[in-house]
């Protein structure tokens, strides 16, 4: 060991120990296809028989300004579900199967065992994805991030036959869009967040989010905590029974600007606000920042984390592919002819 390197703030026997200790986590996400083990300098997948003409399909993304939350409370141990989600569902979205995850950890201090903590939210979010967590880094800042602070981001790569790529080009007016059920805030909008709720480093403001809220069935931290769903699953389901034309990741811009994103030139999306329950949270947001209605949807899921749109003959089937997944859906809306966009009514 470098005793110059620790006296400059690195310890790399901590950075072993942090690696000892996620082994038993990465080892629970081990799927057919993994073919090295943690501690190379590259994660190695083998990408099976079955796929007649294959595509792969990447994401990428952090966690963002939720781990502020993370770290006034000291809990490490779902904010890794949050860094998945924001991954293998977008690349769900295209019809893939995420294959393989791998996430980057930059502290200013390694603790190894809020380290593990960190690494084992990332494999329960790939554990609830189906996908392996291959590899990873985590890199020692001292001077960069304070002590007790951190930064997490990931990246996917998932795999879909060519023909079976969902890109909204067969949307047609009267499909019908079904919305499946958010656990909260998600991974977006947490700078609204802090703000509406006066998050900072202060004693009064550790004592707020651990304040039981009747309101919302738990503390404010709890349910500003709240992970991520993971869609894959659910999502995969739906398209093994049902024609699914296009799918909608509800995250940073809402429903305003995540819509869309779905669409084909020519289509619209109508949404029926009072088809599906707007979370507890949301409220409490809205009344306390004063923030409007709109702004409401163009930054938050408000309670419906997915979309998809199929033909109303398989709405029902997609449905209850969704909720022998655990998860909760229901027709929000449809789509009709007219300017790409979205009315919310």
């Amino acid at each position: 060991m470098s005793q110059a390197y620790k006296n400059a703030g690195v310890d790399v026997e901590a950075g072993y120990k942090a690696v000892e200790l996620m082994k038993e986590h990465v080892k629970r996400t081990n799927i057919p296809g993994v073919i090295s083990g943690i501690g190379g300098f590259g994660g190695l997948f083998e990408i099976g028989a079955g796929y007649k003409n294959p595509v792969l399909v990447s994401g990428t993304d952090g966690v963002g300004t939720k781990l502020k939350i993370a770290f006034l409370m000291d809990k490490h141990d779902t904010v890794g579900q949050d860094c998945v989600a924001m991954c293998v569902n977008d690349i769900a979205c295209g019809g893939a199967k995420p294959l393989f995850f791998l996430d980057y950890i930059a502290v200013g201090k390694n603790i190894p065992e809020k380290v593990a903590d960190i690494v084992k939210g990332v494999a329960d979010g790939c554990v609830a994805a189906g996908c392996a967590l291959i590899g990873g880094e985590t890199a020692e800042m001292p001077g960069f991030y304070p002590e007790d602070e951190y930064d997490l981001a990931g990246f996917s790569v998932g795999i879909v036959d060519k023909d079976k790529i969902i890109d909204g080009s067969r949307l047609e007016a009267g499909n019908v869009i079904i919305g499946v059920k958010s656990s909260g805030v998600h991974s977006n909008g947490y700078s609204l967040v802090r703000k509406v709720f006066n998050i900072n480093d202060s004693a009064e403001c550790k004592k707020s989010l651990n304040t039981y809220s009747d309101e919302l069935g738990s503390t404010i931290g709890e349910a500003l905590l709240t992970p991520t769903k993971i869609y894959v699953k659910p999502l995969l389901s739906a398209i093994d029974v049902a024609d699914v034309r296009a799918v909608s990741h509800i995250t940073g811009g809402g429903f305003i600007e995540n819509i869309p994103r779905m669409l084909k030139e020519g289509t619209r999306a109508k949404i029926d606000k009072n088809s599906f329950e707007v979370l507890p949270i949301f409220d409490m947001i809205k009344k306390l920042g004063d923030v409007s209605e709109r702004d409401m949807f163009n930054t938050y899921n408000m309670g419906i984390g997915l979309m998809l749109a199929v033909p109303e003959n398989d709405a029902d089937k997609a449905i209850e592919a969704i909720k022998a997944c655990g998860e909760t859906a229901t027709v929000v809306g449809e789509i009709v002819n007219g300017e790409k966009g979205v009315d919310i009514c």
